[in-house]
């Protein structure tokens, strides 16, 4: 249950979802008011693993989270949907996750009486703009005709869960959502970022909103998992971006640079950036034996290999350890 999901926007999903403060802001403004006065939001611990199956995670993550409503122990579990067209079957697969989630539970709590209750809640979220159409409640798919079903009520399965159909909504209406940056902006960026030629100027619309996950406690790393899966999934280069980190400063630069050849070396950047990043790299690798050679004069022919071989992290971290550095071996230390 600890396999991750193998495509990149549900990916990004859960690496946002799985910080309780971005999942909580989520449930929030899908749920009554009066509801979530009585969730402990501030209580909520991330469960480990996947509850979806095997076959089918390649198209859906997960994320649960154990919390208390009115001081009785609860569950909050949220799966992402990223596909254009609707599971018809999303009920029913649910329930059997709700269901292993109660499993999990009476197995770490061999001798219960009642069961904790599980607030399921799908989010849509696709750049195709196509809504949620399956049904959301399991009796709707159960095959009887009115009268009969009027009938047999009492004997059909109660079961629904929350659905946040993002998908149709522009991103004006995303912008106005009040939920954390990252939350917000991953649901932009999907909607936005997927093949989008266009993205470099579409992106500008929420600078704001990207300056303030920069300026967040873990801003350098919320905005690399973002850049991250922009060079992944969109029509994007460092070029491109340019303009945003001109008005986002040093440190957006920095990452942009960082992620774009990082992911050159692993083979994961699209097109232009993959250029892009293996051109910037061999700057990097050029500018730093330019300043050993002009610091501590000619170099070890091992020096040279090793700045050739380094990644983009090893490269940044010598090439800050030269400016004050007062030998070779304090570079490479």
């Amino acid at each position: 249950m600890t396999k991750k999901p193998s495509n990149p926007h549900d990916a990004y999903a859960r690496e946002v979802l799985s910080r309780a403060a971005d999942a909580a802001s989520e449930i929030r403004v899908n749920i009554d008011a009066d509801l979530a006065a009585r969730i402990d939001f501030d209580g909520m611990v991330l469960v480990p693993g996947s509850f979806i199956t095997e076959d089918l995670r390649s198209q859906y993550s997960d994320v649960l989270y154990r919390t208390t409503i009115d001081d009785r122990g609860a569950y909050l579990y949220i799966l992402i949907e990223h596909q254009s067209s609707s599971d018809q079957l999303m009920a029913f697969r649910m329930l059997g996750y709700v269901l292993n989630i109660w499993r999990r539970h009476l197995d770490e709590h061999p001798t219960p009486q009642v069961l904790p209750v599980v607030i399921p809640m799908v989010v849509h979220s696709t750049h195709t703009g196509m809504r949620w159409i399956a049904p959301t409640q399991l009796s709707d798919l159960i095959d009887l005709d009115d009268s009969a079903r009027g009938l047999l009520s009492r004997y059909l399965p109660r079961f629904e869960f929350l659905l946040d159909d993002v998908a149709p909504l522009d991103v004006a209406a995303l912008r106005a959502r009040d939920v954390t940056p990252a939350t917000k902006l991953m649901l932009i960026m999907h909607k936005i970022g997927p093949g989008n030629p266009h993205l470099g100027s579409d992106i500008m619309e929420v600078v704001d909103e990207l300056r303030a996950l920069l300026d967040g406690p873990s801003g350098a790393r919320e905005f690399d998992i973002l850049v991250t899966y922009l060079f992944i999934v969109g029509d994007v280069s460092v070029t491109d971006l340019q303009p945003l980190t001109d008005r986002l400063g040093p440190r957006a630069k920095e990452v942009v640079m960082t992620t774009a050849e990082r992911l050159e070396a692993r083979g994961e950047a699209r097109g232009e950036a993959r250029g892009e990043a293996r051109g910037r790299a061999a700057g990097r690798v050029e500018m730093l034996v330019e300043q050993l050679t002009v610091k501590f004069g000619s170099l070890p022919s091992g020096v040279t290999q090793r700045v050739q071989d380094a990644d983009a992290d090893e490269l940044h971290v010598w090439a800050r350890r030269v400016l004050t550095a007062g030998s070779l071996a304090e570079v490479f230390a």
